[in-house]
């Protein structure tokens, strides 16, 4: 897996390349080398990847042949997955074609476009002979596959980063464009092919007034929806943070529709199977969030109070369990009612149910903020009046749940102040509910052990230390809270 940063140019036919010597930090330029390439492009029939700016092909040819899965992640960045070279041009490796089921929904990849490049490669390389970066002057030769053939012919240059920074990379560009290049209006070869036989589909978008509730709500929307079908590939490859990243888009998509409910309206399934999405995934953050928390514990110690094999216990049962816990999100990610989740997201951000209020300015949203926040004040009066300490813990949880929904309502409507007010009495009661379940949890790992005829006394300081951080976490939060209902109540 490589992240691949580069800048693409057309230029004409009579192009020339400039002098790129002088360059910070570029002491020699190396080449032209010439390649033929030749790239088979695969999607469904109705283009649902290139319609997200996904490539996937088979390439012959170069440095690099072999098959090769472009996902973006920002403009101009796209994160590169590559496979070696099969002898098969009919079917996709099955490695591949799993990680754009999010796109896909099980509806076939087949060849959809043939390029064939003639690549002449100059390198720039610093006195060590490190490749700073490489710029590639293409003459390409575009087929589009079907019952009558579509044939393009254009040049294009693209300069992409290697060992170099961004800063060399602008100053390449500069130089490219003052010879006459033009920065290209296609994000790729086969994005430019297509568009010239038939305008590629693009992601569903709802059509909302400029400036109004709905326009605001919906982009927030869309925006989440993105994020969400972005992390899948990543959450597929078990790659860092990315269950945490989709659990969180799942999160924010449902707290908004709770949120706006007075805007966007019929969205009741919708929430639930969002819902029903988190908790599988957090099946894996919650034991990716606890094995990683005790390890820090542990290594916090002296040595002579660990006693027995109980870093080895709360590092490979909890790994175990998180490995049968990703097995459980790989089935789910490839189950039909996930797939159907997809469908009516893509509803959602394509053709929303609409009340009248979605019409009206976006300063009128401010009032869902204000109602946000005042759930969350309810909702610790609950608290509050709950005499029983066992019966405040529950209710301190809602508070909790109520300030997260306020801080992501705010976030969608950018009042970046009020959300994070809200975010640190959603992370102080985390820290205490984090460290109640680290308690349960050290609980069921010492039963274990002691079922073994393992010293537990390890287990015994862990829940110390546990039960302090949770007290400490309630003790300083009185002082907090007010503290932010002083501040939430200036900003509203």
């Amino acid at each position: 897996m490589a992240i691949e940063i580069e800048d693409k140019f057309d230029v004409p036919v009579d192009y020339e390349l400039p002098d790129l010597t002088g360059l910070p930090g570029v002491t020699d330029v190396v080449g032209p080398r010439t390649y033929q390439l030749v790239a088979l492009y695969y999607d469904t029939p109705d283009l649902r990847l290139a319609a997200r700016g996904v490539t996937l092909r088979r390439r012959r040819g170069g440095t690099d042949a072999g098959w090769h899965l472009k996902l973006p992640k920002a403009k101009g960045v796209r994160q590169e997955i590559t496979h070696p070279l099969t002898r098969s041009t009919k079917i996709v490796p099955a490695e591949l074609a799993e990680l754009v089921l999010a796109y896909t929904r099980g509806v076939p990849l087949v060849p959809i476009a043939e390029l064939q490049t003639r690549r002449g490669v100059t390198t720039l390389v610093n006195g060590a002979g490190v490749r700073l970066v490489e710029i590639a002057d293409d003459q390409v030769k575009g087929t589009v596959l079907g019952a009558e053939p579509h044939v393009e012919r254009w040049r294009e240059v693209e300069a992409e980063l290697v060992e170099g920074d961004g800063k060399l990379l602008r100053k390449v560009g500069k130089r490219l464009v003052k010879a006459g290049a033009a920065p290209a209006d296609s994000a790729s070869k086969l994005a430019r092919l297509l568009d010239t036989a038939a305008p590629v589909p693009r992601p569903p978008r709802a059509a909302t007034r400029p400036g109004s509730a709905g326009e605001v709500v919906m982009s927030y929307l869309s925006a989440q929806v993105d994020a969400l079908l972005a992390q899948d590939p990543q959450v597929r490859r078990a790659e860092e943070d990315a269950v945490h990243q989709m659990r969180v888009a799942s999160r924010r998509l449902r707290s908004a529709l709770k949120s706006f409910a007075s805007i966007v309206e019929g969205t009741g399934h919708l929430q639930e199977e969002l819902k029903w999405l988190g908790r599988i995934l957090g099946e894996v953050r919650d034991l990716e969030v606890v094995r990683e928390r005790f390890t820090r514990r542990l290594d916090s110690l002296d040595g002579e109070l660990i006693v027995g094999p109980v870093r080895a216990r709360l590092s490979s049962d909890l790994l175990d369990a998180e490995h049968e816990a990703y097995d459980r999100v790989r089935e789910m990610l490839g189950g039909e009612r996930y797939f159907a989740l997809l469908d009516s997201l893509d509803d959602l951000t394509g053709g929303p149910t609409f009340t009248k209020a979605a019409g009206r300015p976006a300063g009128t949203l401010d009032t869902v903020v204000a109602k946000s926040w005042r759930r969350v004040l309810r909702a610790y009066a609950r608290a509050q009046a709950a005499g029983d300490p066992v019966a405040r813990e529950p209710a301190m949880h809602d508070v909790r749940k109520a300030a997260k929904r306020a801080r992501y309502t705010a976030e969608a409507l950018g009042m970046r102040k009020l959300a994070g007010r809200a975010e640190a009495v959603q992370e102080m009661l985390g820290a205490h509910l984090d460290g109640v379940v680290a308690q349960g949890r050290l609980g069921a790992e010492a039963e274990a052990a002691r079922r073994l005829g393992e010293d537990t006394f390890t287990y015994g300081v862990l829940t110390g230390l546990e039960r302090a951080a949770a007290e400490r976490a309630f003790e300083e939060f009185p002082r907090l809270w007010s503290k932010t209902t002083k501040a939430v109540a200036k900003l509203l």
